[in-house]
């Protein structure tokens, strides 16, 4: 089977950006009790709720927005860069209040990346491909997170934090860097129309 473009790209781009989180966060909460000013296992709580409050309370409002609008593709590429900007806040704070923002930052971009994404990919699936599409998606999202675990944990081990992070942001930016072929796309065939989901499976022409 032959998958469009789209699909394509979103796969490959969150491959590199949620493959790349995967070496940080089975560390993340080592990194803010042991090296951190203020840092401690509740903080290292409190960064996560953060994050996930901040994501939950602006992904909602917004995605109703991008629903009714024809720029997902800049707001995709808008999140998924501040995404990628967290890893380097990381390399360069040495007090927890520093994570709380970078916390806060990684919120507000899968809070604008998250509906995009999903809406995006929703849209372009395969006609009676759309289970093997999406479990295809999951499948290589669970497995490069699993072996990127062990590896953060080996490369921050013998080789430092700040090198992991690094390691993190340039996967991430380089998944950013991949959504670019879509604002491509997107420009090549000029505006078009907003064409429900369900109308749009039933057509044969595949983007």
């Amino acid at each position: 089977m032959t998958m469009n473009r789209t699909i394509k790209l979103l796969v490959l781009s969150d491959i590199f950006v949620l493959t790349g989180f995967g070496l940080i966060n089975p560390i993340l909460a080592i990194f803010i009790k042991d090296n951190l000013i203020g840092g401690s296992i509740f903080a290292a709580g409190l960064a996560s709720t953060i994050f996930l409050v901040t994501k939950s309370v602006i992904q909602l409002p917004f995605s109703r927005y991008v629903d009714l609008h024809d720029d997902k593709v800049k707001w995709l590429i808008l999140g998924t860069f501040l995404v990628a900007c967290v890893p380097f806040v990381y390399i360069f704070t040495n007090h927890i209040n520093y994570i709380y923002i970078a916390q806060f930052m990684y919120g507000v971009g899968g809070g604008l990346a998250y509906p995009t994404w999903l809406g995006l990919f929703s849209t372009h699936l395969d006609k009676k491909h759309e289970s093997f599409e999406w479990s295809m998606y999951s499948t290589s999202i669970c497995l490069g997170t699993a072996a990127t675990g062990s590896i953060g944990a080996i490369l921050a081990t013998y080789f430092g934090f700040n090198l992991t992070f690094l390691i993190v942001g340039l996967m991430s930016f380089t998944g950013c860097f991949i959504l670019l072929g879509l604002e491509m796309k997107r420009v090549k065939l000029g505006r078009v129309k907003l064409v429900h989901y369900h109308r749009k499976r039933k057509s044969s022409h595949r983007e």
